[in-house]
């Protein structure tokens, strides 16, 4: 017999501000964040509104003999360690990090008993550092960047050198997850999934499996990326995602969850890691359970098609219907019991049609009846990192019975409840989170209260 899993914790940092307070007001307000991007000068890019993390530092919330380490922090990494550490917290659990300086003993679990699972992302360089040390490989016969001045084989100059020491640690991917073992003296099956938009939630699926077969008791699980970088606008505004706007427009109006219509979405950055925890333990030190995770399912649909190259697609998405019924058996429920769903929902015309039809073939004409929670509008759009603050908005949702505010300048299908609305207080016991991903990945899972 599997052990029950639950949510004890939720940690976010994102354009709201850090914690899941912060997101929780500003969803039920239905007031949007995204603004003006001011920490990057983004006036070579269509997109110039997104979702940022205001005045944010890790190095204002990690103990203070990790200070230093923060310099080998990506901006990915920094959300993450935040948002795992106000996990812990709100999980009443004591780890390495909440322990004196020195003190080895007193932590809530045992070391090789605390697991980590953490989406990420292909971290992009920061432009400044790339660029400088890039300079010093420019030709001065035409100004053009040389390839072989870059490399240290013969004849090359070996520019690359003068890139920042330990430069490398700051762009793996595994370093989200990894700074968190550290941090928090996580010891137990640890691992780093990247596959984009469904990242956090695969990182939670598989969370909850290795706490049912007995390999951990709790897991840090989530997941975290920026797409405040030029790097990362650019991949997005090539791959035809991101909406032309200008400095003055209102950020909540841009993406309009399924409608056909909507010009795209907006670029966002966030992390957001929850607490998953054997249900029986966290019974046993009396921790309040804020959700079930009733259950999971994931699976692949066809080779994403990019622009300029794609036709649009308006058939159903196989695969991400296929993730939500298997999620429904795990759970050993019916679509006919969902009360809510949070889905992707990411303004993306391209990707919301196929989306709409996979929840269309999953829940049938009962959809017209379920009412959707979206972020996109709210917080921008994070990719590995949105999935994870949607499973906080899942579990707050459950937790305070209340159905978040939406926001909607255009006009979605009948049956596609995204529409504009106000909070309101409902009867929530079961809800699907769910969403697909640019490489074709796919998961869900259910929560319970």
């Amino acid at each position: 017999m599997r052990r029950a899993t639950c949510i004890t914790g939720l940690g976010a940092v994102s354009a709201m501000g850090v914690g899941v307070p912060a997101l929780w007001e500003g969803l039920v307000a239905g007031r949007s964040a995204v603004g003006p991007l001011t920490s990057i000068d983004a006036s070579g890019f269509g997109a110039k509104l997104g979702g940022e993390v205001k005045d944010f530092s890790a190095k204002d919330h990690v103990p203070k003999h990790y200070r230093k380490a923060v310099k080998i922090m990506a901006r990915d990494i920094e959300l993450a360690v935040v948002a795992a550490k106000e996990a812990a917290e709100h999980a009443g659990l004591i780890t390495r990090a909440g322990l004196p300086e020195g003190q080895t003993t007193g932590t809530t679990y045992p070391a090789e008993r605390m697991g980590c699972h953490i989406g990420a992302a292909l971290i992009a360089a920061e432009t400044v550092e790339l660029t400088t040390a890039m300079a010093t490989a420019v030709k001065e016969s035409d100004g053009e960047f040389d390839l072989q001045a870059w490399g240290g084989a013969p004849g090359g100059k070996g520019a690359m050198n003068n890139l920042t020491p330990l430069w490398l640690l700051k762009y793996l991917p595994n370093m989200l997850a990894s700074h968190v073992t550290i941090l928090h003296g996580a010891e137990g099956p640890s691992n780093t999934i990247t596959c984009n938009e469904a990242s956090a939630l695969l990182s939670i699926g598989e969370s909850m499996r290795v706490i049912e077969r007995g390999a951990a008791d709790v897991c840090f699980s989530g997941g975290a990326e920026s797409n405040i970088n030029h790097m990362r606008l650019a991949r997005l505004q090539l791959a035809g995602r991101l909406a032309a706007t200008a400095g003055d427009d209102n950020g909540g109006d841009v993406p309009r969850p399924y409608d056909a219509a909507s010009p795209g979405t907006t670029p966002g950055e966030a992390g957001a890691v929850v607490m998953v925890e054997s249900l029986e333990c966290a019974q046993k030190r009396g921790q309040k359970v804020l959700a079930r995770i009733a259950g999971f399912g994931a699976a692949h649909s066809p080779p994403p098609q990019i622009p300029p190259f794609a036709q649009r697609r308006i058939e159903p998405d196989e695969g991400l219907a296929l993730s939500i019924l298997a999620a429904l058996r795990d759970a050993g429920i019916g679509a006919d019991a969902i009360d809510a769903i949070v889905p992707h929902a990411s303004g993306i015309a391209d990707v919301d049609t196929p989306e709409l039809g996979a929840l269309r073939q999953v829940f049938g004409t009962r959809l017209k009846e379920i009412p959707l929670i979206t972020l996109t509008p709210n917080v921008g759009h994070s990719l590995s990192g949105q999935a994870g603050l949607m499973v906080a908005a899942g579990v707050m949702a459950l937790t305070t019975q209340t159905l978040p505010g939406r926001l909607h300048a255009g006009s979605p299908p009948p049956d596609a409840r995204a529409e504009k609305s106000s909070s309101r207080s409902v009867n929530l016991r079961y809800i699907v989170v769910c969403t697909s991903s640019l490489g074709g990945q796919n998961a869900a899972i259910v929560l319970s209260n």
